[in-house]
């Protein structure tokens, strides 16, 4: 019955949701949060990259910090999804598809930047060679995964892992849960002078 179908997503959603209400998940938003502040006031940029629904999550990342969120007042962020089609498209054709995001982080990258990846399986070579040449050149790198983390795994700097969901939708679900709580974090100590931010 479809009825049963949708509590059944419904209770997953829910459940999906929860996970983020735990130490782990909880210290990684802050800290998170606190290093995109840090770029912010030290003028570094944050570069973010995903494949099919995770790029898009990667565009809405990166508009709301450039744009806005919550806070209309508030200075614009630098921050670049790495989705340019003809960018994508040249590197894929020249290259390979595996070097897209890794050509755009060695183009925009720059020490002390931050390069956010997003992928519900870790695996992606694509975004495994972006975080190989974002470490080589000193940016600091955050890794949203889930399942496993699959081959990212340990990889990045600061990684979050949404496990014991097989399917994307659900992990995607929570990665976009916590990307709204980080910008509205980063808009608070922005828009906070008193606001200090205490991570190493």
């Amino acid at each position: 019955m479809i009825s049963e179908m949708i509590r059944r997503s419904v209770e997953e959603a829910m459940q999906i949701q929860g996970y983020l209400n735990n130490p782990i998940s909880l210290k990684f938003i802050q800290t998170v949060s606190e290093w995109i502040y840090r770029a912010y006031e030290g003028k570094n940029k944050i570069l973010i990259a995903g494949n099919g629904g995770s790029l898009c999550d990667a565009d809405h990342f990166a508009e709301e910090l450039t744009g806005f969120f919550r806070q209309r007042s508030r200075p614009a962020i630098a921050a670049v999804s790495l989705s340019q089609p003809a960018h994508m498209s040249c590197v894929a054709n020249d290259l390979g598809f595996d070097f897209v995001f890794s050509r755009a982080v060695e183009a925009l990258g720059r020490e002390a930047d931050i390069l956010v990846v997003l992928t519900t399986s870790g695996n992606s070579n694509n975004l495994i060679q972006a975080v190989d040449s974002a470490r080589k050149m000193g940016l600091k790198t955050v890794g949203f995964l889930g399942k496993e983390g699959g081959r990212l795994r340990g990889k990045c700097d600061l990684e979050w892992i949404v496990p014991g969901f097989g399917f994307s939708d659900r992990i995607q679900e929570a990665h976009m849960s916590a990307i709204h709580i980080i910008i509205e974090a980063v808009e608070t100590m922005i828009c906070s002078p008193c606001t200090s931010a205490t991570s190493p």
